[in-house]
């Protein structure tokens, strides 16, 4: 061996690499990612807002929600929870849901935790329009370790945004489509 000093100075170097980008960032790391979608839905704004903000039809129209459980039958409101199994990006999981803002029809604002941990916020705005409705759709999450924005700036957030993109059109479609009750 030339120099075992040199090399487990070099192991120790990755490893501590390695930890830091598994190791949590403080909140004040400015790390979110805000995936923004827009449609304009020919439909008017209380009922692209009553179906949105009722869980039971987010599998219809959102390829990422596998099934959802709990208040799922109704427009939530304030403070109401619904659990979803999701795939996003090809990670399954599950998160609850808590409403945190609700201004009928024109936004929708829910939080998620998987696991007690802050999972990202959605929220809806819609407008009137002379043709309908404008309907944005916002997911916002935070990269919780250096390594998931890496892994987020690499490949996730152009797949999440697909996702999205795939989602709103199809709610489009559906709404536009299918008379709502």
């Amino acid at each position: 061996m030339r120099n075992p000093t040199r090399y487990v100075t070099a192991i120790l170097a990755v490893l501590v690499v390695i930890a830091l980008l598994f190791m949590p960032l403080p909140q004040q790391v400015g790390l979110d990612t805000r995936i923004v979608t827009v449609a304009s839905i020919q439909r008017p704004s209380k009922v692209v807002f009553d179906y949105v903000t009722t869980p039971a039809h987010w599998p219809v129209w959102h390829p990422s929600s596998l099934a959802v459980s709990g208040s799922v039958d109704h427009p939530l409101d304030l403070g109401e929870q619904v659990a979803e199994e999701f795939r996003v990006a090809g990670r399954r999981g599950s998160v609850v849901w808590t409403v945190t803002a609700r201004e009928p029809p024109g936004k929708w604002t829910i939080e998620g935790k998987i696991d007690g941990r802050p999972a990202g916020t959605v929220t809806y705005s819609l407008t009137s329009t002379a043709s309908g409705t404008r309907f944005e759709r916002a997911f916002t999450y935070r990269a919780p370790s250096m390594w998931f924005a890496i892994l987020n700036w690499l490949v996730l957030r152009a797949r999440i945004q697909s996702e999205s993109d795939e989602a709103v059109l199809r709610l489009k479609s559906l709404l536009e489509v299918t008379p709502q009750h």
